[in-house]
């Protein structure tokens, strides 16, 4: 049985609590937050103890595993803390994404963890549907051929503005970490910007991009749109085939180029995926079953290093706007599971 505690239970932090507390293989013991009626309430509600000082936490009780579902600006600025205090007491940690809104905070949680041996893991639960995964496999399979381009499309409305970069460092860990996914890393990128009527933070987004395979992508991304239709949508394309997966579970298509039969998998195949929490549901059940497994730190499916790789590309889109749009190297980033 793996032993967990959760930090920051507000909205996020209760949808981990209840699939903790429901899975076979966890036990929720305890869950942290600073504010006292908050912490008590979700205690209450899981049958857990209750901290408001996750040293404390740490000290009193057996854990095996700490989730980080904290918030702050951007989603993430409250990350580092109760990561860092958990990575140095050899726990392993799962922190919801970003990693941090601060990149060189981000650099510094995945040098801890690696020092301390202990896994990082990051939600990036996008990647977790049996469509990526089927995507994976085909171009394992080589059923794309050389790799060629890339596009993804990911578009909510979120009518939040706090900062200037709030949409690109809050939503795109996720589009970007799926197209790492599939393709692999991401050596260079020029983006353009806009901001909707009224609106403080660059809401829109244009990023080009190049892969370190010489492969080319492209990320369009807003907070903008409506959520009443389809949110996100990937074509990756090769030399031998082309394959196409719509909203980020319902489907995939795989158009070989020597053929007119195309391959249709469509969500009820699938294990009958009920909705997009299900994707929280698969991410927190990888990462619980590598536990388990004892996979080795730098083996984690979506890690630190993943998460570390997708801020990194996210700041040179950044740096890119800022110079009027002029392409950006990169960081490499050695050691982290492509």
């Amino acid at each position: 049985m793996i032993r967990i505690a959760v930090v920051g239970v507000n909205n996020i932090g209760k949808t981990h609590c209840k699939f903790y507390a429901q899975h076979p293989d966890t036990e929720l013991v305890a869950v942290c937050d600073l504010m006292e009626d908050r912490v008590r309430e979700a205690a209450a509600a899981f049958s857990a103890k209750a901290y408001t000082d996750l040293r404390e936490l740490l000290d009193r009780e057996d854990i095996d595993m700490v989730c980080v579902a904290t918030g702050g600006e951007e989603k993430g600025s409250h990350h580092y803390g109760p990561a860092m205090i958990a990575i140095e007491a050899g726990k392993d940690v799962l922190v919801e994404k970003p990693i941090s809104n601060r990149v060189e905070e981000a650099r510094e949680m995945v040098r801890a963890a690696r020092e301390k041996g202990v896994r990082l893991a990051c939600n990036l639960n996008h990647r977790f549907t049996p469509a990526a995964e089927k995507a994976k496999e085909l171009i394992g399979q080589g059923k794309l051929g050389e790799a060629l381009f890339l596009n993804m499309r990911l578009t909510i409305r979120n009518p939040a503005d706090a900062t200037e970069w709030f949409h690109m460092r809050a939503l795109h860990p996720h589009s970007i970490d799926v197209m790492r996914y599939l393709f692999g890393d991401i050596r260079r990128v020029q983006s353009f910007m806009t901001k909707a009527p009224g609106r403080n933070t660059w809401s829109t987004a244009s990023v080009n991009m190049q892969f370190a395979s010489g492969a080319v992508g492209h990320l369009t991304g807003s907070y903008d749109m409506s959520m009443k239709h389809p949110i996100e949508w990937c074509e990756a394309a090769g030399t031998s085939g082309r394959l196409v997966i719509d909203n980020v579970y319902e489907s995939i298509a795989y158009y070989p180029h020597d053929s007119l039969e195309t391959l249709v998998v469509r969500n009820p195949i699938f294990n009958g995926m009920q909705g997009f929490d299900d994707t929280f549901r698969n991410r927190i059940e990888r990462f619980i079953a590598q536990i388990k497994q004892n996979v080795a730190p730098e083996h984690i499916d979506a890690s630190g290093m993943d998460a570390l790789a997708a801020q990194e590309v996210i700041e040179a889109a950044i740096a890119s706007q800022l110079s009027g749009g002029a392409p950006v190297d990169v960081p490499t980033i050695s050691g982290y599971n492509a």
